[in-house]
């Protein structure tokens, strides 16, 4: 073999090795394994089981039409001081009959991520009858409905309404079924076990607004039953959701955090 033919095998030899590597690169980087928890994040069945919990983006009934990025399993988990001024607003709550349910709590940037892609795509309105009846999805960002950052990656913000008791279970959302817009009467509204609110979850439109004045009567009662027992325990309200809560201080007002939803998360196996 001349010199140059065995140059030639040395170059190729060395070429395939690193085509070989490249290749690999990919496989390596999906067996990093998920971020975990500070030790400051509990799950608040561990505070308080009595909190009723619908985890709603576990499932496929909500906004997008299917599971979120992140959620491996249906709970809730929130920074220590979050959780226990939760479990002392719900004591309050009990003593007049009634109790707390989360929709949802800590979320990760990855499930932030996912809602970012989907308000993108804009031949995906497959829930648009639900929960955006009224609003143009190019209009999603612009009117505040989706951003790229959520206050719920910080672990301090919980969306959360109130159920009478003793509760009653609501059924599961079966994918594909009719939708009813979620600003509707109540009954016309797909069943869930919460007091009337005026809207549903996640209803991207102003009558969810907590201050709406065409939000009177029971409805108008019930805002500010649940307003009342959270905001005496420090959480505040935003104005565009009548759901959405932030205790403050916040212990982690400038990081976002990605660790699964899981209880592996915490436990770290």
């Amino acid at each position: 073999m001349t010199r140059t033919a065995a140059a030639l095998r040395r170059l190729a030899v060395l070429t395939a090795a690193a085509l070989l590597g490249t290749a690999a690169a990919p496989s390596a980087a999906r067996a990093t394994p998920d971020p975990k928890a500070p030790e400051e994040f509990v799950a608040l069945a561990d505070v308080d089981p009595t909190i009723v919990q619908e985890i709603r983006y576990f499932t496929a009934h909500n906004f997008v039409g299917e599971p979120v990025d992140g959620y491996k399993k249906p709970m809730c988990i929130l920074t220590r001081p979050a959780a226990k001024a939760l479990h002392k607003a719900q004591t309050g709550l009990l003593k007049q009959g009634y109790s707390l349910k989360v929709y949802d709590c800590y979320r990760p940037q990855r499930a932030v991520d996912h809602f970012v892609r989907w308000a993108k795509d804009l031949d995906d309105q497959k829930m648009k009858a639900e929960f955006y009846p009224q609003v143009d999805k190019t209009r999603l960002f612009a009117d505040g409905y989706i951003a790229e950052k959520s206050g719920h990656s910080r672990g301090s913000t919980v969306d959360l309404t109130v159920v009478r008791l003793p509760v009653r279970p609501t059924r599961p959302y079966l994918p594909g079924e009719p939708l009813k817009a979620c600003y509707g009467p109540q009954k016309e509204r797909f069943p869930d076990n919460s007091v009337d609110m005026g809207t549903g979850f996640d209803c991207f439109d102003t009558l969810a607004h907590t201050d709406d004045p065409r939000v009177q009567g029971v409805q108008r009662t019930h805002r500010d039953l649940l307003r009342g027992a959270l905001s005496d325990q420090g959480f505040v309200n935003l104005p565009e959701e009548w759901w959405h809560f932030t205790y403050k201080p916040e212990l982690f007002p400038d990081t976002y955090f990605d660790f699964p939803v899981s209880r592996r998360s915490l436990t770290g196996h």
